[in-house]
């Protein structure tokens, strides 16, 4: 039988649910670091720095789908949850149209300003050409990459997750065979790893398209509605911390670029590159986690279970934790193998890299713990907390750290920043569980191991 979102979650349930949406978050990362895989193997080191340069940009515009998803998933779920199914139907229908316009506009504003913004995040004369066409081709396929990006979410809503699943793999299926079309037999360089990226995203944002057009048996299905504002200032105002998180990320991505290009030089972006390709692999499964949880969190809370909502906070903290202590290691044992793989041909940089990620490891053990508060309080419908924590952990703490930490560390104080950050994020999320603790009716920081107490059995 189908696991819904009425449901009771157990912890076998519960993975069983979210199951999809985490492989499938996974899955999405493996196929995004396939293009540095192969620019740096095939074009080299300066060509992979160069999409590293650019790539926070592309992750800006596909941040506004994951705030229109997200936080519209959250919304529909909870009118789910009230039993008002019509109504939830429109407003995602709302949520799909405003995402091809929104998508439009930002399409032809990013081409238009691609080569400034490359000058402006430090591109010199041999990166700029690359920077301008793999940016350009990228920004052309900005609708189907938000469609991929809010799909997802709506897909767990749906109670349809292995749906988002199969797009996912197709999408990456379609990237890696493309990436090895267009590098080893037609030799694009950069313009093919941005074509084939490009490709896949139609690929990972038309399927669900199609399904949700046509007549379904899922909870959501596309329909003619009038748009109304309250409900996509709401979703945008819920999925604002996605998409604070996506440009803040990028924002402090470009900036350590910057400051590796001046304590470390072009080893140190692609150093940094390879870094980055990592945490969206290991971040990906607390992404995938948050995901696929969100929409269950909302239902109860909409249909005021609140013995459920304490049941799912529980065993979600007890599982980031879990999850990340297992990461911490992982991120140990594999950072010379994924190190060689990317850069294995250069001795020195193959050193900085591995050495970036061990110590940038050591902050998967509380970021699941982080990435899940803020989706957490996303799928309360209380984006304005969601938005505080992912903002002053992605962009406030990095900021600092990364800009105060080199001047006590040097190059060693860039590779400290991450595990700083999270820690000040760590405690910044207690402080607000902790608060609204009673406004939601979950349990924080005791009992999460404590089990239902039986009865005393009175014997005769």
């Amino acid at each position: 039988m189908a696991i819904q979102l009425s449901d009771h979650f157990n912890y076998k349930r519960l993975l069983k649910f979210v199951f999809p949406s985490i492989i499938m978050m996974v899955f999405t990362s493996v196929y995004g670091v396939v293009d540095g895989l192969f620019v740096s193997n095939y074009v080299g080191k300066t060509a992979f720095a160069t999409i590293n340069l650019i790539m926070p940009m592309d992750m800006i515009f596909g941040g506004v789908g994951f705030m229109l998803g997200t936080g519209g998933s959250a919304l529909v779920a909870k009118t789910l949850g009230e039993q008002d199914t019509d109504r939830a139907n429109r407003y995602f229908s709302m949520i799909i149209w405003v995402t091809v316009i929104v998508g439009a506009v930002l399409s032809v504003i990013g081409i238009a300003v691609i080569r400034p913004v490359s000058i402006l995040l430090g591109a010199d004369e041999g990166m700029l050409p690359d920077c301008v066409l793999y940016g350009s081709i990228m920004m052309g396929f900005t609708i189907t990459f938000m469609f991929q990006n809010a799909f997802q979410a709506f897909l767990i809503t749906a109670e349809r997750p292995n749906l988002g699943l199969a797009a996912t793999i197709a999408a990456g299926i379609s990237n890696m065979v493309l990436d090895a079309l267009f590098f080893a037999v037609f030799d694009w360089g950069v313009a093919g790893a941005a074509v084939a990226t490009g490709l896949s995203q139609c690929v990972g944002g038309v399927i669900p398209l199609i399904y949700f057009l046509r007549p379904n048996t899922s909870l959501l299905r596309l329909k003619r509605t009038k748009l109304e504002i309250r409900p996509i200032i709401n979703a945008c105002a819920n999925g604002a911390s996605e998409m604070v998180s996506s440009v803040t990320s990028s924002v402090v991505g470009i900036l350590y670029n910057l400051q590796l290009l001046q304590y470390a030089g072009e080893n140190g972006v692609a150093s940094y590159g390879v870094l980055m390709y990592v945490q969206f692999v290991f971040a990906a499964i607390f992404l995938g986690y948050s995901m696929g949880s969100a929409p269950i969190i909302s239902y109860h809370y909409g249909a005021e279970k609140h013995g459920e909502l304490k049941n799912l906070f529980q065993k979600s903290v007890v599982l980031m934790g879990t999850i990340g202590g297992g990461m911490v290691v992982a991120a140990q044992l594999f950072a010379v193998p994924l190190s060689r793989l990317f850069v294995g041909y250069d001795a020195t940089l193959f050193e900085m890299t591995v050495h970036a990620i061990r110590i940038a490891g050591v902050s998967f053990l509380i970021m699941g713990f982080n990435i899940f508060a803020s989706a957490f309080f996303t799928a309360l419908n209380n984006g304005g907390v969601s938005a505080v924590i992912s903002f002053l952990r992605t962009f406030v703490f990095k900021l600092a750290a990364v800009l105060l930490l080199p001047l006590l560390l040097g190059l060693e104080g860039i590779w400290w920043a991450e595990v700083t950050a999270e820690i000040s994020a760590f405690v910044l999320s207690l402080i607000f569980l902790f608060i609204n603790r009673k406004k939601y009716h979950y349990v924080i920081m005791y009992n999460f191991f404590s089990y239902p107490q039986k009865p005393a059995t009175r014997y005769r």
